[in-house]
């Protein structure tokens, strides 16, 4: 018993110092803090209905401050949310592969046998290099040939020009003059036989044979006196413009043979790399030809290359010409280089369903050939920022690592979710009050 009322008057205690004190007796300086902060709330709480309410609108301006005043005084500042900006990922990433963005054919221009060859598969050779000799043994014969016809014709025009010198023209005056005398002579002749043939005393004969001398010697002097007279004018205006032409039409084939001689020097057309060796010492080239030796060899810039790739046709909506590109041949996966949209091409592949693209990307003198090769596959990210069509994509320091570009990324993409989370933090957390209201 005595244990049972003990424990009794222990749990009576208990109960008894959980009871509120009463209304007269004095309370601790603490028991006021809960009250305080209910009152707190019920302010925050009328506030935010009025500021919801239609009561809100129709206050005035100066109740709206003072409020806004004391609600900023009891809530905790809000940090504003940086702007996220842009996305900095590619929007489409795509496989394609190298191509030059100019590959030349060299051929020549003329048909005949290598006599001499200059070059090697891989060679980096500058513009005007000699690749080959042909023989020109043929070519120089047609030349030399047609510059003796290009002399003659312009003697010919030279002598048309000047006409007929003194000389010949006094020859011509000469023969005249004595065709005249002769024809003199002739006159009398035939008058005297006529005068005597018609007395009776002449022969028909002698008559006849006078009159046809005189005849004659009248149609020498007609012909020398128009003779004289051409000789003295000079030439027709179209015999001269005539020669001029035959001038013209042997300049041409002296044109045509000095061209074919010439094109037996083979020279690079530009300066680039050789891809391709198609000729050896020896061999007959022929540019027209279907089989055999048609060219000598490949070239190609390869400072200045391309990828070849096909988009989707549901994702070619975001590439755009212009735009900025990330490429990464997959045989050095740790070098990257700036690219730009060059062009999209006017005719989607049907089979594919694709539209063909073309990314402009430049190599730097001290790494051409030596990465990035024709026909190697490449990645290529499409970013949605755009630059300039005509300038030439940038290359800082050549190639950017790869590992340098994806820790920047990362740590930009570290750094922007804490923004984020804080900026949701500041938003969503409870007031002051409420927290406070809950500590006992």
């Amino acid at each position: 018993m005595t244990e049972t009322s003990v424990a009794n008057a222990s749990l009576k205690d208990r109960v008894q110092s959980l009871r509120l004190p009463p209304a007269g007796e004095s309370s601790a300086p603490g028991s006021k803090l809960p009250w305080l902060l209910v009152l707190v709330m019920t302010c925050v709480s009328a506030y935010l209905l009025l500021m919801g309410s239609p009561l809100a609108t129709s206050s005035t301006p100066a109740a709206k401050s003072s409020a806004e005043t004391a609600v900023a005084a009891v809530m905790p500042t809000k940090t504003p949310k940086p702007d996220a900006g842009p996305a900095k990922g590619p929007v489409v990433e795509s496989k394609g592969y190298i191509i030059p963005e100019q590959q030349i054919l060299v051929s020549p221009q003329v048909s005949g046998r290598v006599i001499e060859l200059n070059f090697e598969a891989g060679q980096r050779i500058e513009k005007g290099y000699v690749l080959a000799v042909l023989d020109n043994t043929e070519y120089l014969a047609e030349f030399e040939r047609v510059s003796g016809q290009l002399e003659a014709a312009r003697e010919n025009l030279a002598e048309l020009r000047e006409g007929s010198r003194p000389d010949e023209i006094k020859q011509v005056q000469a023969d005249l003059a004595e065709s005249q005398t002769n024809l003199e002579q002739a006159e009398r002749d035939y008058r005297r036989a006529k005068d005597l043939l018609t007395n009776g005393f002449g022969n028909k004969q002698d008559f006849e044979t006078a009159q046809s001398q005189y005849q004659m010697l009248r149609k020498r002097v007609d012909k020398l006196a128009a003779t004289t007279q051409l000789m003295v004018d000079g030439p027709r205006p179209e015999r001269k413009r005539a020669a001029e032409a035959q001038v013209r039409q042997a300049e041409a084939e002296v044109r045509r043979a000095k061209w074919r001689l010439d094109n037996c020097i083979i020279v690079a057309p530009i300066s680039g790399t050789v891809l391709k060796k198609n000729a050896e010492l020896g061999n007959l080239v022929n540019p027209i030809a279907f089989n055999g030796s048609f060219s000598l060899c490949d070239m190609a810039d390869l400072s200045r290359l391309e990828v070849e790739l096909s988009i989707q046709e549901r994702e070619i909506s975001k590439v755009k010409k212009g735009q900025r590109c990330r490429v990464q041949p997959e045989a050095y996966m740790e070098r990257s280089y700036d690219g730009v949209v060059s062009r999209l091409m006017p005719i989607a592949d049907r089979a594919k369903g694709a539209v063909p693209v073309r990314v402009r990307l430049t190599v730097p003198a001290d790494e051409e050939g030596q990465y990035l090769r024709p026909e190697m596959g490449a990645l290529v990210k499409f970013y949605a920022d755009l630059v300039d069509e005509d300038a030439t994509p940038r290359m800082d320091d050549a190639a950017t690592p790869v590992a340098e570009e994806a820790a920047t990324l990362r740590i930009d993409e570290e750094a922007t979710p804490d923004a984020d989370e804080s900026a949701t933090q500041l938003e969503t957390a409870p007031p002051v009050t409420s927290e406070a209201s809950s500590d006992p």
